[in-house]
């Protein structure tokens, strides 16, 4: 898995969600957290997830509310983590829309596991369609790795395909320098590195490169994708 991946992880006991936290990172996640449903609901209108690890017990609203509240509108995988055992709440958790459903005594490691095979089942559901990405001026089709703007086919270096569709499928989402050069370029390299690369793109995409539509610097931190 990697940097594609955006995990919430929602539970009030802030020592499992830091747990989590450094394991989901340390497998090139990126990761959001929430202490109740509400911050939850708030953060997945805002931000691309792809998985989420859902307590059921917490103040207010339980998970069980979110999940269904979530299935009125999203299929983004959910993998329930309960400290009960109960076959009870498990048959509930799944029939309400739940992916998984893990017992808090599990390891972290066994967690991340779970989570990245929820991913992959998740993907493999994905029609045909779901691997279009439109933006109007700019398409992306990812079965077939091809960039349209405007109708035409744009050529791009199997990197800046990479870069683009990154973005392109976190629109709004802010990658740092660091987590670019992480997953692009192991590490090695450094910001000029990075502006180099997307100045390239956008004189591909953009109408006009000196003022992009697409590609954002968002100063002295990194890059977005507007979506136009």
């Amino acid at each position: 898995m990697s940097m594609l991946n955006t995990i919430l992880v929602v539970d009030d006991d802030q020592s499992i969600v830091e747990l989590l936290r450094d394991f989901l990172e340390n497998d090139n996640f990126h990761v959001m957290t929430a202490c109740d449903t509400e911050q939850a609901w708030a953060i997945l209108q805002q931000h691309s997830i792809d998985c989420i690890v859902l307590d059921i017990m917490m103040p207010g609203p339980n998970g069980f509310e979110l999940c269904r509240r979530i299935r009125g509108e999203s299929n983004v995988p959910i993998l329930f983590l309960s400290a009960r055992s109960d076959d009870v709440d498990k048959i509930r958790g799944l029939t309400l829309g739940g992916d998984d459903y893990i017992v808090k005594t599990a390891s972290p490691g066994e967690i991340v596991a779970r989570v990245k095979a929820v991913l992959r089942r998740s993907a493999s559901r994905q029609t045909m369609d779901e691997k279009m990405l439109d933006y109007g001026r700019i398409q992306l089709n990812l079965s077939a790795r091809e960039v349209l703007v405007n109708g035409k086919n744009v050529e791009l270096t199997p990197k800046e395909y990479e870069l683009l569709r990154l973005f392109a499928e976190h629109p709004r989402h802010v990658f740092s320098y660091e987590q670019l050069l992480t997953k692009f370029w192991d590490g090695v390299g450094d910001r000029h590195t990075i502006r180099v690369h997307l100045s390239r793109l956008r004189e591909k995409i953009e109408s006009d490169p000196n003022h992009p539509q697409f590609l954002i610097n968002v100063w002295g931190v990194g890059y977005r994708f507007e979506g136009g």
